[in-house]
């Protein structure tokens, strides 16, 4: 076979394979087509809202009784100028930042531990079994009366909400690795740290932003909840104190800021598993 046919082989080759493969006839999507529909679904909402709450519908739901998109954006208008609404803007990112980072840390080391260890496994595979289901909102009263101030209390309970599928995920994703990996390195002279930093934490980065991104959704829900019960300050007590002086609006407009920061976040984490990731396959990434 000539070099012109060889060439002429290969490129209806990869034309084959990019005609069946899903991920290359996602990239010739217009990104500009799907971001104009996504826009267009939130417009829709808004109009939608706007319409059922202003001719106060009463179909089964009391639409009556809610906000209209223009009152809820007249009061965010005014939360924006307020001092207040950064405090506990601030209060409630500090919060979050501090429970997820401390849970991202503890939670990778435990998975690594739980999954690389059979004593490690042994010994502290069934007590976090056990805990995993309880819920974190639920841990509340036990926050309340092991830390001294009800700030250390919240960030223990976003610790709770996010450590365990961080540690679920690692553990799974350490597990999951080819053992043909390590014994190349042990082969080839590695010790342990060799195995843990050349084959173990490469390998499990896509399993561990997995847990990562699930784990930022938790602990915002968890955050919420507790500065609802026992918060001085944060967006979640806002809302609460909202809802009990009948401010509805200022209720939508904590919801909104909710959304807005959980939205931010969790894409800041799947941004950062991309760019760190970025040398695995597109398909194997996502």
């Amino acid at each position: 076979m000539t070099t012109l046919q060889q060439s002429t082989v290969l490129v209806d080759t990869e034309a084959a394979v990019e005609e069946h493969d899903p991920v290359s006839t996602r990239r010739r999507t217009s990104p500009w087509r799907s971001r104009l529909v996504r826009v267009t679904s939130v417009v829709a909402a808004l109009v939608a809202w706007q319409l059922l709450t202003a001719n106060d519908v009463r179909v089964w739901l009391r639409f009556d009784t809610l906000p209209t998109v223009t009152d809820v954006v007249s009061a965010f208008g005014t939360q924006l100028q307020s001092d207040l609404f950064y405090l506990d803007l601030g209060q409630s990112l500090i919060r979050i930042l501090s429970g997820f980072g401390l849970a991202t840390v503890v939670g990778v080391a435990t998975g690594i531990a739980l999954g690389r260890s059979e004593l490690f496994a042994d010994v502290l595979g069934p007590l976090t079994e056990l805990a995993r289901p309880i819920p974190a909102i639920a841990v509340v009263p036990v926050a309340i009366l092991l830390f001294p101030s009800d700030e250390a209390g919240i960030v223990f309970i976003t610790f709770v909400a996010a450590f365990f599928p961080i540690m679920v995920s690692t553990r799974h994703a350490v597990r999951a690795l080819p053992t043909l990996w390590e014994d190349s390195v042990r082969t080839l002279g590695g010790g342990r740290w060799d195995v843990l930093s050349r084959v173990v934490l490469p390998g499990i980065l896509p399993g561990v932003f997995g847990g990562l991104s699930v784990g930022i959704g938790v602990a915002w829900i968890c955050v919420i909840s507790a500065e609802m019960i026992s918060g001085r300050l944060g967006v979640g007590y806002r809302t609460w104190q909202a809802y009990t002086i009948v401010d509805y609006p200022g209720v939508f407009v904590g919801m909104i800021t909710i959304g807005i920061l959980g939205f931010a976040t969790s894409g800041a984490v799947e941004l950062l598993g991309r760019r760190v990731t970025r040398w695995l396959p597109r398909g194997e990434r996502a």
